[in-house]
């Protein structure tokens, strides 16, 4: 009686499942695809598997044996009852106590789905691979995560994928689709398995990535990025209003029209086909999932017009092609019995023989083995910040390091009266900590002295330079040396703009002697002479008539080579001659200049 009774329960509440879901109306969608999505995730959020992380779900099978179990092995639906109680509670230990969600409801409603898309009864059985690739894939998390794990599940030990169990995958995933009435569009064929990697003979994690989450999936898959990408677009608001149902504002999916102008539909009229005005179905549309303004879309354009836009980021990172050697943890980590979890366990004092048995050498050498492996564990993710960006290791540590701590806190052998082992054992190492510390500060002033002694050395002080009498001397005679050739320059260009001066006062005079000679011996043009011949002594005929005396009055300091010049007269010699003088000042000055540089 109690039976039928229980049987009855299980189908009213197998049915009341699908009964919610026909009454959201999802058989009107037109594309078979976005209907798949939509009752997969209704499925999803109705039994609040979204909430359940998928490295969660990985660590709730590990924790109750199914990772040491055959894919092939089946389980009773017991079992998988207990497994599925086990998630759902430790649920309940992440949220906080204002959300908190019926467990017995939770589990009844998502063991009759799994019933459901397998055709067994309550009293039939499933296969570990079974439940692995339905929870996994119901469950909430990153695509790429779920997509690895089931990587792992159907590869070999080198990180090749086997096509059998590829298409063993295929086979169970294939089953959600069918389980919410999709199977004509969406059930498995034998030859989904080659179709998806037709010409590859060796496909690698990457390449699993690669064609499963491209932009054009494999089309018996195509439903399962899009149920991802509607739990990440479901809560996006576009600011605009539908251009059929006229609704201020669009949530999800935007549907923009690539022939009528500014027109956008939102995702449940372009579901169900709604049109209006010139538009019609067969017009291209253009999915948005989220809200660019006016602004940004204009600054995009001309930074793609500039060619300033980023190249596009790949859909996930690229992980090693073979696979990391995994960690012999058997000797360290005990897996958790499977018998019956309801059983409470009794503490020490409760059982048969109240005595406690002195830890053995094998106890203490597992205990040490435990608190090295946590120590580098926990050094590893304080010195190495970028250990954190490992995916696949980073998560699998922190859930080991947990996993400690609580079987520490919890193993009756650690809880009761600490036996003089372990206290000798806590003594040792508070006094290892010590001295390290100590060692360490010990260290560390010796890096801060050496590192003043290096300032000091690098920076002298005056007071260095006070108590040697070498740079003390060598110092005052640089400055001596300075100040001489400082007069020196300032002298000679004194001396520099009296020549200046004499010069044009020259030049003056050559323009009024050349005004005042004969029109005959008078060219039209002077014609520069950079070459001075030094053989010309012919002197002209008006010479004679050139005045000597004013030039020779005004040269007291111009030199004998221009006094020279003017004594003999001619205009060709004198302008050389001005010429020379010019270079014997700029070679003086020269020579000045490199003196002061150099001293």
């Amino acid at each position: 009686m109690i039976e039928e009774r229980r049987k009855g329960n299980v189908m009213a509440d197998r049915k009341q499942i699908f009964t919610d879901m026909k009454t959201q109306n999802y058989d009107t969608i037109r594309l078979s695809t976005y209907r798949t999505a939509c009752k997969l995730r209704f499925i999803q959020k109705k039994c609040n598997l979204h909430l359940v992380d998928v490295w969660n779900m990985i660590e709730a099978f590990r924790d109750n044996g199914l990772n040491t179990l055959d894919v092939c092995t089946e389980i009773s639906v017991a079992r998988l009852e207990t497994i599925i109680t086990c998630i759902y509670q430790q649920l309940n230990k992440r949220l906080p106590t204002t959300h908190q969600i019926n467990v017995q409801h939770n589990t009844s409603l998502l063991l009759n789905f799994m019933m459901a898309a397998h055709n067994s009864d309550a009293q039939g059985r499933l296969m570990v691979f079974s439940v692995k690739v339905m929870l996994s894939v119901l469950c909430g998390g990153k695509l790429v995560d779920k997509l690895r794990y089931i990587f792992s599940q159907i590869s070999d030990t080198h990180g090749a994928m086997v096509m059998s169990k590829f298409d063993h995958f295929l086979q169970e995933v294939l089953k959600l689709p069918t389980a919410v009435f999709e199977g004509p569009s969406f059930g498995y064929m034998d030859h989904f398995a080659r179709s998806c990697f037709p010409q590859q003979k060796k496909v690698m994690l990457n390449m699993f990535l690669d064609t499963l989450m491209s932009d054009s999936p494999p089309q018996c898959l195509i439903w399962l990025p899009l149920l991802q990408r509607l739990a990440n677009v479901e809560n996006v608001h576009h600011p605009v209003a539908c251009s059929f149902c006229r609704s201020e504002g669009m949530m999800g999916f935007r549907y923009r029209c690539q022939q009528c102008f500014n027109y956008q539909l939102c995702q449940n009229c372009f579901w169900r086909g709604h049109a209006s005005g010139n538009h019609n179905n067969q017009h291209e549309m253009k999915e948005h999932s989220s809200w660019k303004s006016p602004a940004k879309k204009l600054g995009r354009a001309i930074s793609k017009s500039l060619g300033c836009v980023p190249s596009r980021e790949p859909s996930h990172p690229v992980y090693p092609e073979y696979p990391e050697k995994p960690l012999n943890l058997s000797n360290i980590v005990p897996p958790r019995p499977i018998g019956n979890m309801n059983e409470p366990v009794l503490p020490p004092s409760a059982g048969p023989s109240p005595t406690k048995r002195p830890p053995t050498l094998a106890t203490a050498q597992r205990m040490n083995e435990e608190h090295a492996l946590i120590a580098a564990y926990v050094n590893k993710l304080q010195s190495s910040p970028r250990a954190l960006d490992s995916p696949s290791r980073t998560d699998e540590e922190h859930r080991l390091i947990a996993r400690y701590a609580s079987r520490l806190a919890t193993d009756p052998g650690h809880t009761g009266r600490p036996s003089d082992f372990s206290y000798n054992t806590n003594k040792q190492q508070r006094e290892l900590i010590m001295q390290l510390e100590h060692k360490n500060r010990e260290i560390l002033q010796e890096i801060q002295r050496l590192r003043a002694e290096h300032e000091q050395a690098c920076q002298p002080t005056p007071e260095r330079v006070q108590q040697n009498p070498a740079l003390l001397a060598e110092l005052r005679q640089l400055r001596q040396r300075k100040d001489e050739l400082e007069q020196r320059m300032s002298s000679l260009q004194e001396s520099r703009r009296e020549l200046m001066v004499q010069l044009e006062g020259l030049m003056k005079l050559l323009k009024a002697q050349a005004a005042g000679s004969s029109p005959s011996h008078t060219s039209p043009r002077s014609v520069p002479m950079p070459i001075r011949s030094p053989s010309s002594g012919s002197t002209p005929s008006h010479a004679g008539h050139t005045p000597t005396h004013g030039p020779q009055d005004s040269l007291a300091g111009v030199g004998g080579d221009v006094q020279e010049a003017f004594a003999q007269g001619p205009r060709r010699n004198l302008r050389n001659d001005l010429l020379v003088a010019a270079d014997s000042i700029t070679n003086t000055m020269s020579s000045l200049v490199k003196e002061l540089n150099s001293g």
